[in-house]
């Protein structure tokens, strides 16, 4: 990503929060890099340079300031304008596709050469993938040794380190003390059977939009939402658990309480809960862009920093969207309960193994889609990552059409909610039709080409605040 010294040192200058995440500050005088909104005095000019992530400030010898913390910034390289190849490894990063150090193994996921994937992160980050791995990893230790009181050594394999010795190494190095040292700054009261972290996001957030939207989709059993909580029952590989999620809106961050969890499992919940409450997009960016559009402008400006609600669990997603094939929401919600009172345990949704052979003609769905959805839990089964190994948007529908009795209208609701793709747009839905006042969905779609990028933020625009 090309950064612009004289717009950044702009920002820096004002210490402007939009730009908050968007790009990091280093000082070649002190070694250090900060955010736009350090509350330290702005360097010379002569001594500034510009880095579009945390990441390439690092790689070029930097560590993160003490006093504004780089790593609680919010936001992700994910939105700043790279390629689409480059969004998608950083997904698959931060999705633990580099644990074992494997570029050549990414690059064919995303169906380019290993060489090509390097250059496009040097080019449009500023640091190789495996640096980004790198630092995230270290920056979520950090966050677990200053917000939890996990032993360290757990914290190591929390955060993906493969020993402690690596661990206490490499946080040394970075951040200029070991880990031991780090803990005694904390001044937390902590809950022995609870773990609480802060998830910081970019004004504005619109928390009574994202909850309105999941409220009349919760399902009985497994979820539970209240007018300043929303709260789920988890699974993970070696039991269960509950998590609640509150909004914190005067610090500007969403906190996450859970209950305690194994080392492998909890850096994939939070990444779970990040992408269900859509905490790393942009807003004003977004904004600027639709904002523009007549029939959009009046619908952005009435309801600032709204996101799109993501998805907690593909599969049930998946199965939530065709439960709701021709029926209203409440009905598909019906549906969703009766499907975990049968055949969910422990307040969970069912598994894929356990949809695959059921009679869910039971819970009252028609025959053909009784079997769309056993052939959806056969899928999965088969393969819980298939959704995943989608090269871009349009190979994640043509993967979830070709399964018997999906369509696009399906696909591109799960693409947009479980798969955080910000063009998806569900065109022949029957409410963006309504409001947007265009009932022929081909005509919709082509009225929908000015929204790109985001169509996705537009197709929550209209569903918010349409007629319908």
């Amino acid at each position: 990503m090309k950064l612009d010294f004289d717009a950044c040192y702009q920002a820096l200058s004002a210490r402007d929060r939009r730009f908050d995440g968007k790009f990091f500050t280093a000082v070649t005088s002190t070694g250090i890099y900060c955010r736009t909104v350090c509350p330290a005095r702005p360097p010379l000019k002569k001594n500034i340079r510009f880095y579009a992530c945390a990441a390439a400030a690092e790689a070029g010898g930097f560590r993160p300031c003490k006093r504004c913390r780089p790593d609680t910034a919010p936001g992700s390289p994910a939105w700043m304008g790279t390629s689409n190849t480059v969004h998608r490894a950083l997904r698959l990063i931060s999705d633990g596709a580099l644990a074992d150090g494997d570029v050549e193994a990414l690059a064919a996921r995303l169906g380019v050469g290993g060489r090509h994937l390097r250059r496009l992160f040097q080019d449009e980050l500023g640091a190789p993938p495996l640096a980004i791995a790198h630092v995230e990893r270290l920056h979520f230790a950090r966050k677990l040794i200053e917000e939890t009181n996990l032993p360290l050594a757990d914290i190591a394999f929390h955060a993906g380190f493969q020993s402690i010795r690596r661990f206490n190494d490499a946080l040394k190095v970075a951040l200029g003390k070991p880990p031991s040292e780090l803990r005694k700054s904390r001044k937390i009261v902590f809950d022995d059977d609870w773990l609480t972290l802060h998830l910081p996001y970019a004004e504005p957030y619109d928390w009574d939009g994202i909850l309105a939207f999941l409220t009349p989709r919760a399902i009985a059993g497994v979820e539970t939402i209240a007018p300043d909580c929303y709260r789920r029952n988890f699974a993970t590989v070696d039991g269960t658990g509950q998590l609640e999620v509150r909004n914190l809106p005067r610090k500007r961050r969403l906190e996450l309480r859970l209950t305690r969890v194994a080392p492998a499992a909890l850096q994939s919940l939070v990444k779970k809960v990040r992408r269900l409450f859509d905490v790393d997009t942009e807003p004003l960016r977004i904004a600027a862009h639709l904002s523009t559009d007549k029939l959009l402008g009046p619908l952005v400006a009435a309801r600032p920093g709204l996101r799109v609600p993501g998805a907690f669990d593909a599969f049930e997603l998946m199965v939530r969207a065709v439960l709701g094939q021709q029926v209203t929401v409440a009905g598909a919600t019906t549906l969703a309960g009766r499907l975990v009172a049968k055949w969910g345990r422990n307040g969970l949704f069912p598994t894929p193994t356990a949809m695959a052979g059921a009679d869910l003609a039971f819970i009252g769905l028609p025959a053909k889609r009784a079997e769309t959805l056993r052939g959806v839990a056969r899928q999965f089964a088969a393969n819980p990552n298939f959704l995943a190994e989608a090269a871009d948007l349009e190979d994640a529908v043509e993967k979830m059409v070709a399964l018997n009795g999906i369509g696009p209208w399906t696909a591109h609701y799960v693409a947009m909610r479980a798969l955080a793709e910000p063009d998806a747009f569900p065109a022949s839905d029957l409410g963006l039709m309504k409001a947007a006042g265009i009932m022929d969905h081909k005509k919709l779609e082509q009225r929908a080409e000015a929204w790109r990028p985001w169509r996705a933020y537009a197709a929550m625009h209209l569903w918010m605040g349409g007629k319908h």
